[in-house]
């Protein structure tokens, strides 16, 4: 009815492809002429649980992905990032840096949702938390045209989420200027860190709000229902008047693999 209304009007109508099946986050590094994967992350952008209310900039992730394809990393790369990194070099128009992908899993095979030139958060916190190799000489190999021979990443079997803590309002119109506790008790719970994204120092040393998502709590475990333990152990020692955070992130994965990573 839609699209009628739009050609009854003179406008043209452009029918895309319906993309079933879950998100998934792939970054990569390039130098312009080789690509080198990072590992794969799914975000969740509702702002509710069950993802239920408005799209955020993202509430929270984990990796790895265990019901994803084995071969998916290997897949994308062949299918999807070299060939773009190849052909925006054939154009004269060569890309190094940090290269994003995000796709859908569909019925039909994987697709591209979108692309962009930057992290994104929260996907990098749980990705990076599983990175042993470190990420500065990758950086560097990319700056110089050297991944070709730089050494391949080096993975933690580790599994991560990240749980975002938002504040009152977010994303509509969020509520600055709330004090944040229990900040030194979570950051003390095993394989936590608590990121920090909106938040300001008074003269004092009190940390308090200064933005929408004012949080990201992730942790690290031996398999994702550890990790999740974690991360909300850490979440329910911070104090944050009038916040907010999904209490499923990464749930359905942990609970389909609870003995694996």
């Amino acid at each position: 009815a839609h699209a009628k209304a739009c050609l009854a009007a003179g406008s043209s109508v452009v029918i895309e492809e319906f993309l079933d099946g879950p998100e998934v986050s792939l970054f990569a590094i390039t130098d312009g002429r080789f690509v080198v994967p990072l590992q794969p992350a799914q975000d969740f952008k509702r702002a509710h649980d069950d993802d239920a209310g408005p799209n955020t900039g993202g509430m929270g992730a984990y990796s790895p992905l265990p019901w994803a394809p084995s071969d998916l990393v290997e897949e994308v790369t062949e299918r999807v990032l070299q060939p773009m990194i190849d052909a925006m070099a054939a154009r004269g128009t060569p890309f190094a840096g940090l290269l994003y992908a995000g796709l859908a899993l569909t019925a039909r095979g994987v697709r591209v949702v979108e692309f962009n030139a930057r992290f994104g958060d929260p996907e990098t916190q749980v990705v990076l938390a599983r990175l042993q190799s470190g990420l500065g000489g990758l950086l560097m190999a990319a700056a110089t045209g050297s991944l070709d021979t730089h050494p391949q990443p080096v993975w933690s079997t580790d599994s991560a989420v990240t749980v975002v803590i938002a504040a009152q309002g977010y994303p509509q119109d969020p509520r600055k200027g709330d004090a944040i506790g229990g900040l030194e008790q979570a950051a003390e719970v095993a394989g936590v860190d608590v990121l920090h994204a909106g938040t300001t120092v008074s003269e004092e040393g009190e940390i308090s709000s200064s933005g929408g998502r004012v949080l990201s709590v992730t942790a690290k475990g031996a398999n994702l229902h550890e990790a999740r333990e974690r991360a909300y152990t850490a979440v329910d020692l911070i104090t944050l008047a009038g916040s907010h955070h999904r209490r499923d992130i990464a749930a359905q994965a942990a609970a389909a693999h609870s003995t694996g990573g």
